[in-house]
């Protein structure tokens, strides 16, 4: 919610003003009964995380909007997000000796914990990391999709980079998803069922939020998107190892995570931290793909290894893990990519397709097997 208000509102200020808003649960208002989570204020900016347990989340939904209402009137207020969050319990100390603070053990992969998980009517979920931004993760996540979805198969992509939400414009979509009662559904694109957090505010708003409101956001995102089922749902996670990573491996059944790096050593090293952080969590991942791998001029067709050539291919071997495939740096994809057709739909006989085309098929091969179905890894650090 937007307004054009002159002054510098203050957390304080936020916070009695959401004095107003009630909580029908414990009869007070959402300040007393301890919702308010945190509140982050800066400039006309504001966020508020309100905690609910996910049996109460349906219900805070009315509660949520509520609270972007009534912080949208604040003078000074420019932009207020109100997300959702929810917290595990901590275990309970073993005996009465033990430490506080001693790690549960790793719960077994139960009906159990598997009815815990988001997404159950998805198939197989990919996430499409990468250990450093600029390595093209984004575009390689829109036409891996893309190149899923022309084989026919129920795609969905999940833009889990908070910060830095790049798929509305990847895809050419400014409007923002339909809303039906307490649930959005999905923005359709190229084939795709997608949602980003990028369809819910301005291209240029900042999102200035610490991580619970990062892990809510996603959860959300998750939880209160009408996907339907699904085939293959990929997911473009932010670059590095931090919260987004920890949520996805928390929430959702990880199929497993395709590595993006471009062929240097610098970029290489931080790939290798991202496999480190999946292998951590006990989450497979499926193979390396080289992007930028080599530039061939469209006017001589001359050949430039510009960022080397070959080392994720190298990378991969020495890992143990699955080279799926180059991606040669050409114009068309960067091009493609800012007027939002995908170089998989725009020219889908192009070598930059057929190279995004093959990945895909890789990673079908990967997961569409009877392996897909069953629940993948939760997150056990040790």
């Amino acid at each position: 919610m937007t307004g054009t208000r002159a002054g510098a509102p203050t957390a304080d200020t936020v916070r009695d003003v959401l004095r107003s808003v009630g909580d029908a649960a414990s009869g007070r208002d959402i300040v007393a009964a301890g919702l308010v989570e945190s509140i982050e204020v800066r400039g006309g900016l504001v966020q508020v995380a309100l905690l609910t347990d996910r049996a109460r989340a349906p219900a805070m939904e009315a509660v949520r909007r509520q609270v972007e209402a009534v912080v949208g009137r604040v003078p000074g207020v420019s932009n207020v997000t109100a997300v959702l969050t929810s917290h595990s319990p901590a275990p309970a100390p073993a005996g009465g000796g033990g430490p506080r603070h001693a790690p549960a053990p790793a719960a077994p992969a139960s009906a159990a914990g598997k009815a815990a998980l988001l997404l159950p009517d998805v198939r197989a979920i990919v996430a499409v990391a990468s250990g450093k931004g600029g390595v093209g993760k984004s575009t390689a996540a829109v036409n891996i999709a893309v190149a899923l979805a022309r084989q026919g198969l129920r795609i969905g992509l999940l833009d889990a980079d908070i910060y830095g939400p790049s798929l509305p414009r990847m895809l050419g979509v400014a409007r923002k998803p339909e809303v039906r009662g307490d649930r959005m559904l999905p923005v359709a694109a190229w084939g795709l069922r997608a949602m980003s957090v990028g369809f819910l505010v301005e291209e240029e708003t900042p999102m200035i939020w610490r991580g619970p409101m990062v892990m809510g956001a996603l959860e959300q995102m998750m939880g209160q998107v009408e996907w339907g089922p699904l085939d293959v749902m990929i997911v473009d996670m932010p670059p590095g190892t931090g919260d987004a990573q920890l949520t996805m491996a928390q929430k959702v059944a990880l199929a497993g995570a395709v590595l993006v790096s471009t062929p240097q050593d610098i970029a290489l090293l931080d790939a290798r931290r991202g496999f480190r952080m999946f292998e951590k969590v006990r989450v497979p991942v499926l193979g390396i793909v080289e992007n930028m791998s080599v530039f061939c001029c469209p006017n001589c067709g001359h050949r430039a290894e510009i960022f080397g050539h070959g080392g994720a291919r190298l990378e991969a071997q020495r890992l143990g893990l699955d080279f799926l495939g180059e991606v040669p740096l050409l114009l068309d994809i960067r091009t493609s990519s800012d007027a939002g057709t995908p170089v998989v739909a725009a020219a889908p006989d192009s070598p930059a397709a057929q190279a995004y085309a093959a990945i895909a098929r890789a990673v079908w091969a990967k997961v569409g097997g009877e392996q897909a179905a069953s629940a993948g890894p939760r997150i056990v650090i040790e």
